[in-house]
């Protein structure tokens, strides 16, 4: 455990790792309003400009992987500030990029090491009452969710009225100037004596002994994927007729997402009193009721605007009930717990994303639809699945 005092006692602390999560998650939104924009810059294809979407999930997904596991076995409060600096590397390569390729190599270098958000949210659990857990981790999801709907609004902002690139820019000074105002700041807690090889086993050993992480990695997966659907598309739709809505309209569509990330603080709080299973079922309908919603969006634009933001409130209680429960399963194990549950989280992201694409060329709005309602049923099976089995072992 912590060798420090509790940290939710440290608000300004607490507030500095709620805005560094925020931007590292945000680093990775900054393309999907500007699509079209990246598009005529290069004079390529939508579809080429479109990939910039896709690198980005990847590459997090794999940063995922690949290095948040590693927060089990370092000092957490050094390698955060190293991850930050590396992911404002690659928004410099990005306002800096001559041509496709590199802005491609840019993202892909962001992607991998803004997962930075992703040791500290694991590192603030180690340094916090058990019962306050969920309280934290709630606040600071917050923090990462306002910083993904803000960063959309922000780039169609800064596209219109200066330059697509000046986000990637800006941001990456913000970044670096996070990660030296964190150094030194961050509470040291004991790490393992494990190495790299020895982690990825470990992970595999988990997720044979834990199943419920698998499950509720499923549910997360399937929940995500369902919002990329809509992420994947919402650019290309609100582009043209009926709406015809440049860069900077388009990023203010996920403000109506705000009310979601906030929620995050105070579903953490009623998970920490035991009521997961009702928050569960209240995530599910939500992300269902929003593409029912949704649909309409073609009618007018205040219903693409509710079905966005019941969408987002569903996929923020979901997501803050399933890291509620992982990180209790093991208290040693936290980083890879939490690499396993974002690594499948991100995939389905990047599965969504490619599955809205396709929707999208071969069946138009309606068949995006479908599809994101078909992944909002299936996280919703998945999360009944968990409280089936969950009473059975309670029984036994």
């Amino acid at each position: 455990m912590s060798t420090t005092s509790d940290i939710s006692q440290n608000k300004p602390l607490l507030w500095l790792m709620a805005i560094a999560c925020g931007l590292c998650a945000g680093a990775n939104y900054y393309s999907q309003p500007l699509i079209h924009s990246i598009q005529q810059y290069f004079a390529v294809s939508e579809a080429s400009a479109a990939l910039t979407v896709t690198f980005a999930q990847i590459s997090y997904a794999l940063g995922l992987l690949l290095i948040v596991p590693l927060g089990d076995v370092l000092n957490k409060s050094k390698f955060i500030p190293v991850l930050m600096a590396l992911a404002a590397l690659g928004l410099f390569l990005c306002a800096f990029a001559v041509n496709l390729p590199m802005l491609w190599l840019g993202t892909i270098l962001t992607g991998l090491f803004s997962v930075a958000a992703q040791v500290l949210i694991p590192l603030a659990t180690m340094a916090v009452k058990p019962e306050k857990i969920g309280e934290v981790v709630g606040f600071l999801m917050s923090g990462l969710l306002v910083g993904i709907l803000l960063s959309t609004s922000f780039a169609g902002l800064f596209s219109n009225l200066l330059h697509w690139k000046v986000i990637y820019a800006v941001s990456g000074l913000l970044l670096l100037w996070l990660a030296w105002v964190l150094r030194g700041r961050l509470p040291y807690v004991l790490r393992l004596d494990l190495h790299y090889s020895q982690i990825f086993r470990s992970m595999g050993q988990l997720l044979q002994e834990e199943k419920r992480l698998l499950i509720r990695s499923l549910v997360g997966a399937c929940a995500f994927a369902s919002m990329s659907t809509l992420y994947s598309t919402f650019a290309v739709l609100l582009s043209v007729a009926p709406f015809y809505l440049s860069d900077f309209f388009i990023g203010l569509i996920p403000l109506a997402g705000l009310i979601g990330a906030l929620s995050t603080k105070w579903t953490g709080k009623w998970a920490d009193q035991g009521h997961t299973n009702q928050l569960n079922g209240m995530g599910a309908a939500l992300l269902c009721l929003s593409w029912l919603s949704l649909y309409f969006a073609q009618h007018g634009l205040v219903f693409y605007i509710f079905g966005f933001a019941l969408l987002n409130l569903g996929l923020a209680i979901t997501h803050s009930c399933n890291q509620n429960i992982i990180f209790r399963l093991r208290p040693d194990a936290k980083s890879r717990l939490n690499a396993i549950y974002m690594t499948l989280y991100f995939a389905g992201a990047a599965t969504g994303s490619a599955l809205g694409v396709y929707a999208w060329q071969h069946g138009g709005w309606f068949m995006t639809c479908l599809a994101g309602f078909i992944l909002a049923l299936l996280s919703g099976s998945f999360a009944l699945l968990d409280h089936v089995l969950q009473k059975r072992i309670s029984a036994v």
